[in-house]
C-alpha cells in the first residue's frame, strides 16, 4: 500500500494578517499540485511572508533586482545520499501581491494561491526560461487552479 503524502508547511508571516490566507489555503493549494500529492511520505515547504522592504532586499540579494518581486523561490539541495523531505523555501512579498491582485483585477486569495502553486512548481523544478517550458509551466498551474475552482490567471494575456 503507498504511504499518503503529509505535507508540512512552515509559514512566517513578517507583514500582517491584512489579507494574507491561512495555513489550511496555502495546503490546500500546494496539495493541489500532482508533483506533490504523488510524494511518497512527508513533503516539506517553508514560506516567509514579507513587506516591500524585505522583498526588495531578498531580491536585489539573490536575483541582483532593486525592487520587490511577488515570490521567489529556493529549492532545498539536498547531499549527495540525502533524502530530503523538503523541497525548499518560498518568499512571498504581501504589498506586491495585494498590488498586482488589484492592477489585475482578481481576488487577492486567487492570486496568492497561484504564486504559491508557482513558486512551488519552481521548487519541483519546474521553470519558464524559454517559450517550450513556459508553455508547459503555465499549462500545469492553470490546471491546478482549475481543479481548485480558480479562474484562469493568464486568461487575459494574448
Amino acid at each position: 500500500m503507498r504511504k499518503a503524502t503529509r505535507l508540512v508547511l512552515w509559514i512566517r508571516n513578517e507583514a500582517g494578517r491584512a489579507g494574507v490566507p491561512v495555513r489550511a489555503s496555502f495546503e490546500r493549494w500546494i496539495g493541489a499540485i500532482p508533483d506533490v500529492a504523488r510524494r511518497r511520505g512527508r513533503t516539506e515547504v517553508n514560506i516567509l511572508i514579507v513587506g516591500e522592504e524585505a522583498g526588495r532586499e531578498f531580491n536585489q540579494r539573490f536575483r541582483g533586482r532593486d525592487y520587490a518581486t511577488n515570490v521567489l523561490s529556493f529549492p532545498y539541495e539536498p547531499m549527495p545520499g540525502e533524502r530530503a523531505a523538503l523541497l525548499g523555501d518560498l518568499v512571498i512579498c504581501a504589498p506586491v501581491v495585494a498590488r498586482e491582485a488589484q492592477e489585475q483585477g482578481k481576488a487577492t486569495r486567487d492570486h496568492y494561491a497561484h504564486l504559491a502553486i508557482h513558486g512551488v512548481l519552481h521548487l519541483l523544478g519546474h521553470d519558464h526560461e524559454n517559450e517550450a517550458d513556459a508553455a508547459e509551466m503555465e499549462g500545469l498551474e492553470r490546471r491546478v487552479l482549475a481543479a481548485l475552482g480558480i479562474a484562469d490567471p493568464y486568461g487575459d494575456e494574448g
